[in-house]
């Protein structure tokens, strides 16, 4: 009967040890992962070989930091390359920067996550000697991207995204929207990783 007992509780051991790893599983490949960054596009938040956590199943709002596979977005990119970007759009938006401010259907963008000097002239378009300082999601399509032609508003199941460092970010302004199949989830830091400023800047101002 000893025996018995023991192999019970052997074979209930290894079935939980079991359990647990499936559960472990299924958190990483459904729920969460990580990721870092590579480059400087979200400065002054997010920095170089920054690892973050990416909630695969977090809703994407205003502001939200997503990461995101740029091959079939960016026209430059012919693998599975991911970034890091900021939403800006969500579909059904207009987008627009006139004037040193950057307009969401029709409302000046709470921007205060970023300095005085990415908010005006790092939000113009900069394109080798093509300097556009007053830009809407129209004439950017118009004649400025590879996909997206003639679009007037975010189109469903797409974002347009902004780098916080957008004097050297490619995004939105350069190739058009991230498809919603594309992005892997929204970006958070960890409690320890960073200033706490820079935590809510990351982490606390979706909308």
């Amino acid at each position: 009967m000893q025996k018995k007992n023991s192999l019970l509780k052997e074979v209930l051991s290894w079935v939980a040890y079991f359990i647990f790893l499936l559960c472990a599983w299924l958190l990483l490949t459904h729920f969460f992962t990580t990721a870092t960054v590579d480059g400087r596009s979200m400065d002054p938040n997010l920095y170089n070989n920054e690892t973050m956590l990416v909630l695969k199943q977090a809703k994407v709002r205003h502001n939200s930091v997503i990461v995101f596979n740029a091959n079939g977005e960016d026209p430059t990119v012919s693998d599975t390359d991911y970034y890091v970007k900021r939403v800006i759009g969500l579909p059904g938006d207009k987008i627009a920067f006139r004037n040193g401010k950057l307009y969401v259907n029709n409302k000046v963008a709470d921007q205060s996550f970023i300095s005085k000097d990415q908010l005006t002239n790092g939000t113009q378009y900069h394109l080798g000697h093509d300097n556009i300082k007053n830009w809407d999601i129209s004439s950017l399509s118009h004649s400025k991207w590879i996909y997206n032609r003639n679009q007037t508003v975010v189109p469903k199941g797409k974002y347009f995204v902004l780098g916080d460092n957008r004097e050297i970010s490619n995004d939105s302004r350069y190739w058009g929207f991230v498809d919603k199949d594309k992005v892997m989830g929204v970006a958070k830091i960890f409690p320890w990783s960073d200033t706490k400023q820079k935590q809510h800047n990351i982490n606390d101002l979706s909308y």
